[in-house]
């Protein structure tokens, strides 16, 4: 029984995987007013404590994914990452954004593992996907520019 693991475990994923390719995500949930206020306060926060409470209800937002299917995906790759495998992490943040590609949190949460990897050109072309969906995706600028200065190109990174 113990050697049918490993094989339980690989069908079950490819069930889940192939139900995933033909299913289709939902729409990313609309945060533009609340993101909006947010931005707005943390340009304006008193604090650094009240800065870092208004940048946690931020991630809050870009960490809400369309759907459940989304969100457990999103929370695999990150779980993955947390624990040093990136290349794991990168692997099932690939089926997020094959099945949420509209999700601007996917390629930037990819974008950090191949970051984390030291793979600077695959993180900068899933900044610029991110960027592409939400411009104003406050945690892919600032990763753009840490990426850029990884390039040794800080002039790109200051812009």
């Amino acid at each position: 029984m113990t050697n049918m693991l490993p094989s339980l475990i690989a069908a079950a994923l490819l069930a889940c995987s192939g139900s995933l390719a033909q299913a289709e995500c939902a729409p990313v949930p609309n945060h533009i007013e609340a993101e909006t206020a947010l931005l707005e306060q943390l340009a304006n926060a008193p604090s650094a404590r009240v800065g870092q409470e208004l940048s946690s209800r931020l991630w809050g937002i870009y960490l809400d994914a369309p759907d459940e299917a989304a969100q457990a995906l999103l929370d695999e790759g990150m779980d993955l990452r947390r624990i040093g495998d990136y290349i794991g992490s990168i692997a099932v943040l690939d089926r997020l954004i094959a099945y949420c590609p509209h999700y601007a949190e996917g390629w930037n949460q990819r974008a950090f593992s191949h970051y984390l990897a030291t793979d600077f050109p695959s993180a900068l072309e899933d900044l610029d996907n991110a960027l592409a969906l939400n411009p104003r995706h406050v945690p892919a600028l600032s990763g753009k520019a840490l990426t850029l200065i990884g390039m040794g190109r800080g002039m790109a990174a200051q812009k």
